[in-house]
Formats: structure tokens, C-alpha cells, sequence
């Protein structure tokens, strides 16, 4: 892929059939959308509107402009019965001269979304963004108020585009008995839905300090059932030294 960079904005032409639906109604399926990095952690689906079921599209008179990307017409999605306001945009009046007559979707406001045959969730996946997750013998720690409440040389070692490794351990190796589950629960196109524990020693409890996958995506199923602690906030020794916690926006 070939990057065409505007500013802040960076387009590249997408090579996989992308389809989002409404109502079990497709509202768009192209093989042709483009990859729009509106903002620098992920792109958003832009389709042709020639692949766009424009006839659940409904005119509401408003515009979304901004400074990078120019005029947007807004529409409502009606679908059998079904109603998402505002949510499609109609670029006509676009400031970057390839996005005329591409829309984009609201995403929390679609039912589904799909590359080629498969789900995808909570946003658009980066194909710059590679998940690897390997198997490791090293020897982790992990200490919290100065009491060690993990201890395995079996971790599963996750790596991440833009993130520092992750470590996953085996429930057996950790004090599940300091754990209490959270009712905090995130997403991931990569990973899944993850579920949180709260952590309690030495009479303080640690809020969502740690996080686990019960199902996770097919391609990350490696760490299903594996717990993970924040290395921005706790204390992990690596093969005996303390690793530096990361800077990231978990800090």
C-alpha cells in the first residue's frame, strides 16, 4: 500500500473486502475502501459511494466540517425499521480531492462489521499493528507493595506494534487468592474482550491492575485463561532484574 499523507491525515487504498450492516441489512460492501487515519492510533473504513446502499440513506440537512478532511453531508441509516441519526458521512465538499464522494460510518452505531468473512470489533484494524505471542521459559515476578504475587517460568510473552511487551502467566503461577474480579471489561480488534481483576495486599487494593482474556480472537487464543499485570504500575523482575515500567497512557 501506497501512503498519500495530508497533513495529519494519511489515506492508504484498503486490498480487503470490508461490509457493515444495520438491521441485518448491508448497508455498505466494498473491495475497494480506503484506509482514512483520521487520528493516529487507527484508520477508519471510507467507502465508495458506489458500493454504499445510498437507499437507506436519509439527507438531515446538518454538515460535519473540519479543518483536515473539509464537508461532510450527514445522514440517517434507516433499516428495517431501524434508525442510526447522523451517523454516515457523505464527503462532497472534501478538502483532500480522493475522499469526494466516500462515506464513512459511525462505528458504535453499526451492528456489525466485517473483513472479508470475519468480524471485526470495536474499530477498524491498523494493518500496521502485528500481534506476536510466544511461549517463553523466562523466569517473571511480580511484586505489589512489596509482597510478590506472581511467580511462573512459564509466561506467554506478548508483543504488540506500539506497546511495551506484554506478560501473560498462568493462573496457577499467581496469587489468585489477592484477586477479586472487577466489573471492568474493555476490547480489542486484536485480542478479544477482556475481563479485570482488583488487586488486594497488605490492606490496599489495586483497582483494574490486572486483565485476562477468557475468549480471546482466534489469532491471539495463545493467552486465553492467562493473567497480565500493568508493567506501568507494578514491579516485575525479569530473569531476576527489575524491569523499568513503561511510559504509556496506563501510566
Amino acid at each position: 500500500m501506497t501512503a498519500r499523507i495530508h497533513g495529519r491525515i494519511r489515506i492508504e487504498d484498503g486490498g480487503k473486502r470490508v461490509r457493515t450492516m444495520l438491521a441485518g441489512v448491508v448497508v455498505a460492501d466494498s473491495a475497494n475502501v480506503k484506509y482514512v487515519w483520521e487520528r493516529p492510533y487507527y484508520p477508519t473504513y471510507y467507502f465508495p459511494v458506489a458500493d454504499v446502499q445510498t437507499d437507506h440513506l436519509v439527507a438531515t440537512g446538518e454538515q460535519d466540517r473540519t479543518p483536515s478532511r473539509g464537508t461532510a453531508q450527514l445522514h440517517t441509516i434507516k433499516a428495517k425499521g431501524r434508525e442510526a441519526a447522523n451517523a454516515a458521512r457523505w464527503y462532497t465538499e472534501a478538502k483532500i480531492e480522493e475522499l469526494n464522494d466516500y462515506v464513512s460510518f459511525e462505528w458504535s452505531a453499526m451492528d456489525a462489521w466485517f473483513e472479508e468473512d470475519e468480524e471485526v470489533f470495536v474499530h477498524a484494524r491498523d494493518p500496521y499493528t502485528r500481534v506476536d505471542i510466544l511461549q517463553s521459559s523466562r523466569h517473571v515476578e511480580v511484586v505489589i507493595n512489596g509482597e510478590k504475587v506472581a511467580d511462573s517460568h512459564q509466561p506467554r510473552l506478548l508483543f504488540e506494534t506500539g506497546l511495551p511487551t506484554r506478560y501473560y502467566l498462568p493462573k496457577t503461577d499467581v496469587r489468585m487468592d489477592l484477586l477479586a474480579a472487577s466489573d471492568l471489561h474493555t476490547a480489542c480488534p486484536y485480542k478479544g474482550e477482556a475481563s479485570y481483576y482488583h488487586v488486594t495486599v497488605g490492606g490496599e487494593t489495586f483497582e483494574n491492575h490486572v486483565w485476562w482474556y477468557p475468549t480471546p480472537v482466534a489469532e491471539s487464543q495463545k493467552i486465553a485463561g492467562y493473567v497480565c499485570f500493568y508493567n506501568e504500575t507494578v514491579d516485575i523482575y525479569i530473569d531476576g532484574e527489575l524491569a523499568e515500567r513503561p511510559k504509556t497512557v496506563f501510566s
